[in-house]
């Protein structure tokens, strides 16, 4: 064990190391203090791995909990939103200094937790005077002290005001909050730039879909489980469930396979598919399924029932994809695993083949701020040539006159238009459909889903059909 000391404000803390963990040593003089540090301790643990390691967050946290369950609501509550805070504002909180200093990462705990406003003021306090922020020349501690009682304009301007005022980091900017490489390959138009910060830094709702009975008659039965959920203007099987955790294991009418939890962006990619009733359809790349359990849902809507195929490299995703079709009640999805380039499915065979390929994910980073700063640029340079291949190679599946949609959760356009530009220049037998933005009405051969434009993920989708 290695022993390290620092001067604080109240005492001599020490940070002990077994096994690459740390832990924070103070005297506490209430449970507050002792639990703010104990916080501090896991948080720190928790993003040093994701950092170091460059594990998704999720992962590491989830696992986190699975193996210390002696942590209750608000301790989960604590811990999750501190930590997914610091890697949302990390862009501007990495030049206070190095995080692996203790008080450097309580002081970047305090100012997350600042600007997140997060409400638990007994422990940001307690960082706050642990932290020794005083000889930090460049942290306005009467600044930081006068605003922590108050909640924060959500406005990403009004929050780069209040850190430049806390941090005296002047230099910093809005565009900072996404990684360099982001902006060289995502073009966002320069009048959508500060609402798309301003999406990027705040978490969006937990969407879901209605199936197997109609959208009020599910609000009404998660009424019942004191989840309140509102329609969407957009669609009528989508359903907004708030911000708040909910344990789906619990929610009757998740059991019983009347909801199911998708993004409202990914919602568009099945909608843009626009399945028909009694049409087969083939999910090339499924993961585990929440597309293929949508056009199943479409297609019932439709008035039949078709059949869906599902395909994916990963057994385990298509077993899960079997498990949510049984909840359900879907009978008719299939799966068909890849193995090796070899086409799993029939050739000229199917209505509609969609291929939602994988790709560099940067449309979920609201929901994954930890990506953007352990990605590098070849997470989008790296990609475009296999989704390339999937695609052409899946192309082979549509029947004469079928529909082939390419889907990502990409806002890169070297893996959206510059794919689906490829493909159509080597296939001169499928030519672009046009599709209608659902959020906004305009008409678009190939189309992108902002994340600001109705509070989503971002997402895109190109729908070509088979012409000879």
């Amino acid at each position: 064990m290695v022993e390290c000391s620092f001067t604080f404000l109240r005492a001599i803390p020490l940070i002990s190391m077994t096994d690459n963990q740390f832990s924070f040593h103070f005297v506490a003089n209430s449970g507050a203090e002792k639990r703010a540090i104990s916080y501090a301790s896991t948080i720190y643990n928790l993003f040093d791995t994701v950092l170091s390691n460059k594990q998704p967050a999720d992962r590491v946290i989830g696992q986190y909990f699975k193996e210390h369950k002696k942590h209750g609501s608000k301790d989960r509550r604590v811990i999750r939103e501190s930590l997914f805070g610091l890697f949302r504002w990390w862009g501007w909180i990495q030049h206070i200094g190095n995080y692996q200093s203790p008080a450097t990462f309580l002081q970047m705990l305090t100012i997350a937790a600042q600007l997140e406003s997060h409400t638990w003021h007994d422990i940001r306090a307690a960082w706050l005077e642990f932290s020794d922020i005083s000889n930090n020349a460049e942290i306005n501690i009467n600044m930081l002290l006068a605003q922590s009682q108050t909640q924060d304009n959500d406005d990403v301007t009004s929050k780069l005001a209040q850190f430049h005022s806390i941090s005296s980091l002047t230099n910093v900017t809005i565009d900072q909050l996404l990684p360099d490489w982001f902006w060289l390959h995502c073009q966002v138009a320069p009048t959508d730039k500060q609402s798309f910060i301003q999406a990027m830094t705040s978490r969006p709702p937990i969407w879901a879909r209605a199936q197997n009975r109609s959208t009020q008659e599910v609000i009404a039965r998660l009424k019942q489980a004191d989840i309140e959920a509102t329609p969407s203007k957009y669609f009528s099987d989508t359903l907004n469930l708030g911000y708040n955790s909910i344990n789906l294991n619990q929610v009757a009418a998740y059991t019983s396979g009347e909801i199911e939890i998708q993004d409202l962006a990914s919602q568009v990619i099945g909608q843009t598919c626009h399945p028909q009733a009694n049409s087969l359809w083939w999910d090339a790349c499924s993961g585990a399924g929440g597309k293929s359990l949508q056009l199943y849902s479409l297609m019932q809507q439709a008035g039949a029932e078709g059949r869906i195929v599902a395909s994916d490299i990963r057994r385990h995703a298509l077993t899960e994809l079997q498990k949510r079709a049984k909840r359900a009640g879907f009978k008719r999805i299939e799966v068909a695993p890849w193995q090796g380039d070899v086409l799993p499915v029939a050739s000229n065979y199917f209505d509609g083949v969609l291929v939602d390929a994988p790709c560099s994910c940067t449309g979920t980073w609201r929901r994954n701020p930890d990506m953007r700063w352990i990605d590098e640029v070849n997470a989008i340079s790296d990609k475009p040539a296999l989704q390339l291949a999937i695609l052409s190679r899946s192309a082979a599946a549509v029947k004469p006159l079928g529909e082939l949609v390419y889907a990502t959760c990409s806002l890169a356009s070297v893996e959206n238009e510059g794919v689906v530009n490829a493909f159509l220049q080597a296939n001169p037998h499928f030519e672009l459909e046009t599709i209608t933005h659902p959020f906004t009405q305009t008409q678009h051969s190939m189309l992108t889903v902002w994340p600001q434009q109705a509070n989503s993920d971002g997402m895109f989708v190109a729908k070509m059909r088979r012409v000879k």
